[in-house]
């Protein structure tokens, strides 16, 4: 005999609220440390990066990221705090599960991780997975501000009837 929706739905809210917490520890130092955002934080990252790689993400990064990264150091930071903030309070859990996915992919991308079949079961894919569930199940719907959008909205369209 299976548990009860309602079981299922408390524990993907677990998983929403730490993946929320996940995004926030990273987002938040990041927007507090101007370093971050001069040549030594994310544009040197990258750029140890951009060494080792190659292939066409390779030169998106020294075209285009490496070009601007000022701009994509706010992008950064910026979307892992907003990331973070949208799971933790479960307020437009999609949103947030897809930025935490492109995120995700995008770190993999940059440091290579694809090429190594071991680099598989690093912290970029966790982060990937645990927004990807965010991202395809409703987790916002307990414990969330998603449930209160739901049935302001089903309550609005029963008295339009």
């Amino acid at each position: 005999m299976l548990p009860a929706a309602q079981k299922y739905a408390t524990w993907l809210a677990v998983v929403r609220i730490f993946t929320g917490a996940f995004w926030l520890s990273h987002g938040i130092p990041k927007l507090m440390n101007p370093q971050f955002f001069g040549p030594d934080g994310m544009a040197g990252m990258v750029s140890q990066n951009v060494a080792q790689g190659a292939g066409p993400y390779n030169a998106f990064l020294q075209n285009v990221v490496l070009q601007n990264p000022g701009l994509f150091s706010h992008l950064v930071a910026w979307g892992e705090t907003l990331t973070g903030v949208s799971l933790l309070l479960g307020l437009l859990t999609r949103v947030g599960g897809i930025v935490g996915m492109f995120l995700a992919l995008n770190y993999f991308l940059m440091k290579g991780s694809y090429a190594h079949i071991t680099s598989i079961g690093g912290l970029d894919a966790a982060a990937f997975a645990l927004s990807f569930i965010s991202a395809v199940l409703p987790t916002g719907l307990v414990c969330g501000l998603d449930q209160l959008l739901r049935s302001r909205r089903v309550t609005n369209s029963a008295g339009d009837s």
